[in-house]
């Protein structure tokens, strides 16, 4: 069975009034705004990272000359753009990054090398599931950020959006007819979730 791209709206916000503040309603055992929006960002600035080298990896193996090389790249300038933002966050805020950049590196180009080394539509299917753990994430996030995080939290949606495209574009293009696609797919998302729980921890 096919899956149906993601239609592209808004996040769902949890927000009760506009002055309902991050953090808020928390117990004691809680992490403090400070704390919970500095978890966001180092999550947020690896899994970028992560992104940038999975295009990487396809595009090493793909070729320069590949059909799909032009929408991978279009991808990868938008990871770019994501992973310059959260660079510039960390050094903002003081944020401590992942002390496991290191393994992203590597991991990440070779998640991206052995799909594509598996088909194209591997490939696609690595993005998509790649971009559905992102969307769900980045969801989550949203409906923890209170009107003291406007700015974040916009900047946020606009790049789930874009994850978005990218998760809509790689169906289009048939990630789903990948053999073993569920599998994969289920393989992939698991993967992310656990880089997720790690990163914000180390």
């Amino acid at each position: 069975m096919k899956k149906e791209p993601r239609k592209k709206k808004m996040a769902k916000k949890t927000r009760k009034t506009a002055k309902q503040k991050t953090a808020a309603g928390r117990i004691a055992a809680d992490p403090t705004a400070k704390e919970l929006v500095d978890r966001f960002i180092r999550v947020d600035h690896a899994g970028e990272y992560g992104a940038t080298r999975i295009y990487a990896g396809q595009l090493a193996v793909l070729g320069e000359n590949h059909p799909l090389c032009p929408t991978i790249r279009h991808m990868a300038a938008q990871e770019d753009v994501h992973l310059d933002h959260f660079n510039h966050l960390i050094t903002q805020r003081g944020v401590r990054p992942t002390a496991l950049t290191p393994f992203w590196h590597v991991a990440g180009f070779a998640l991206g090398a052995a799909t594509a080394l598996m088909g194209e539509k591997a490939a696609l299917a690595c993005t998509a599931a790649v971009e559905d753990v992102i969307d769900e994430h980045y969801r989550e996030q949203l409906d923890s950020l209170g009107s003291d995080e406007q700015e974040l939290a916009e900047t946020i949606e606009k790049f789930r959006q874009e994850e978005l495209e990218h998760h809509d574009t790689a169906l289009d293009l048939g990630a789903a007819d990948t053999p073993g696609y569920e599998l994969l797919s289920g393989l992939i998302k698991g993967g992310c979730r656990l880089a997720i729980k790690v990163a914000e921890k180390i």
